[in-house]
């Protein structure tokens, strides 16, 4: 079976723990495409030749998930020949068999436009920065603004901006906890599941 749930949304929003927990329960298998942004941007130098070169184990380093190459990441990502050096890479991933979910920014819009399911997932900027801060820890007023400057950054790029796809389910995790938020992406897949 050939089955792609394509899991969009802004930095700190849920998608990442949304689109794990998404592939755990239905069996598929998990990209978390900003991680090979993060990794580019991590790997220095010239950004195209980084993602054209780019290693399943680049993937595996331990300052992935800082603020710093999140913030690197933001800035390979607007560069339209390091979207292009990776798209086929996700578009392979997301028509295996077995299924697959990819978390991203622009999966429901350019990278899987066919994806069975779009999920779009939100929450507010202060929502978002405080669960930053308590991820990475430094000062939440500079953290929220970091949020705030990425934002900005990632939905008025010229190349594949982040917003919703049209047909995507928009999923608001504000005042959502963990649980609740999977829960209600849960039942939206399940929905669209073949009987």
């Amino acid at each position: 079976m050939r089955f792609t749930i394509a899991v969009d949304g802004p930095a700190a929003a849920g998608k990442g723990t949304i689109g794990r927990a998404l592939a755990e329960r239905f069996g598929f298998a998990h990209l978390d495409t900003g991680l090979l942004y993060r990794a580019v941007g991590a790997k220095g130098g010239d950004p195209v030749a980084a993602a054209r070169g780019l290693t399943p184990e680049d993937l595996c380093r331990s300052d992935l998930r800082s603020l710093a190459a999140g913030d690197a990441a933001s800035r390979v990502a607007a560069l339209p020949e390091v979207r292009a050096a990776l798209v086929a890479f996700q578009r392979d991933f997301a028509r295996r068999a077995g299924g697959a979910v990819l978390d991203g920014r622009d999966i429901g819009t350019v990278i899987c436009p066919d994806a069975e399911v779009k999920l779009f997932v939100t929450a507010s900027p202060e929502a978002r920065a405080r669960r930053r801060w308590l991820e990475t820890g430094g000062d939440e007023s500079q953290v929220l603004a970091e949020v705030c400057a990425r934002d900005a950054r990632d939905m008025n790029r010229a190349d594949a901006p982040l917003k919703p796809a049209d047909d995507a389910q928009l999923l608001d995790t504000t005042d959502l906890s963990i649980d609740a938020a999977i829960d209600r992406a849960a039942k939206l897949v399940a929905a669209r599941l073949p009987r």
